[in-house]
C-alpha cells in the first residue's frame, strides 16, 4: 500500500508543478497541428523561409534534412525555399548580421530551431495569432502571450490579405512545422511506438500466464 500512495504521489508531481508555475492565460489555445501532414508541413516551411528566416536562424536545422522530410525536390529547396549564397548541406541561417540585428532590435533574435520544443505548440500558435495594435509600444503592437515583446508583427500584411480564419489556419501550418523542425525524429519515434505498445500488449498475455504458473504453489 505504502509502495502505490509513493508512485501516485511521484505521478502527480508535474501536475502540482505546472499548477504552481503561474496562472493560466485566457488567450492561450491549442496548437491544431498534424505532423502527419506533409502538405501542411511544407507550407508550414514556406512560410517560415519567407517570414522568419530574415531575422532569426535555425542553426540546428539543414535544408537537406527538412527537404528530404517533407518530401521537397532539391531543385524546388534550391530555387524557393533557400538563399542563393546557402549550400542544402548548411544549417538554416539568418539573412542579417548579428551586430545589425542588435543595433535595430535592441538584442539579437533568438534561434528557432527548439522554440516548439521548448515552449510547447500551444504556445508558439497563440503567440503568432495574438498580436494586437498597442500605440505605446516602440513596433505599435503587443501580444497577448508575450506582453511587450520587442518583436514588431512581421505578418501582420499577411494577417490583413488573408482575413482572421485564412491567417489562423497559415499559422497553424507555421507551427506544425516549427514543431517538426524541433523535433525531426519525432513522427518517426511516434511511429515506432505504437508498434512498441502493440508488441508488448501481445508479450504481456504469456508474462500474465507464466507469472500465475510461477506463484501458484505460493498462494
Amino acid at each position: 500500500m505504502n509502495k502505490f500512495i509513493s508512485v501516485l504521489v511521484l505521478m502527480c508531481l508535474p501536475v502540482f508543478a505546472q499548477a504552481a508555475g503561474g496562472g493560466h492565460n485566457e488567450y492561450l489555445v491549442p496548437a491544431p497541428i498534424n505532423m502527419d501532414d506533409k502538405v501542411s508541413l511544407q507550407r508550414g516551411m514556406q512560410i517560415f523561409m519567407n517570414n522568419c528566416i530574415g531575422c532569426h536562424s535555425a542553426q540546428y536545422m539543414r535544408y537537406e534534412r527538412a527537404a528530404t522530410d517533407l518530401e521537397i525536390p532539391a531543385d524546388i529547396m534550391k530555387a524557393n525555399l533557400m538563399f542563393t549564397t546557402d549550400k542544402i548541406g548548411e544549417t538554416m541561417h539568418s539573412a542579417i548580421p548579428l551586430d545589425l540585428a542588435k543595433k535595430w532590435f535592441g538584442t539579437v533574435p533568438p534561434d528557432l530551431t527548439l522554440v516548439a520544443r521548448i515552449r510547447g505548440a500551444d504556445w508558439v500558435y497563440s503567440y503568432l495569432t495574438n498580436f494586437y495594435v498597442d500605440e505605446s509600444r516602440p513596433w505599435g503592437v503587443n501580444n497577448h502571450i508575450f506582453p511587450d515583446v520587442g518583436m514588431p508583427h512581421v505578418l501582420s500584411n499577411m494577417e490583413q490579405s488573408l482575413g482572421e480564419e485564412k491567417f489562423e489556419e497559415a499559422m497553424a501550418d507555421l507551427t506544425n512545422y516549427m514543431v517538426y523542425m524541433a523535433e525531426p525524429i519525432r513522427a518517426e519515434r511516434e511511429r515506432i511506438g505504437v508498434y512498441v505498445l502493440i508488441f508488448l500488449a501481445i508479450l504481456f498475455i504469456p508474462v500474465y500466464f507464466l507469472n500465475r504458473e510461477y506463484w501458484k504453489d505460493v498462494h
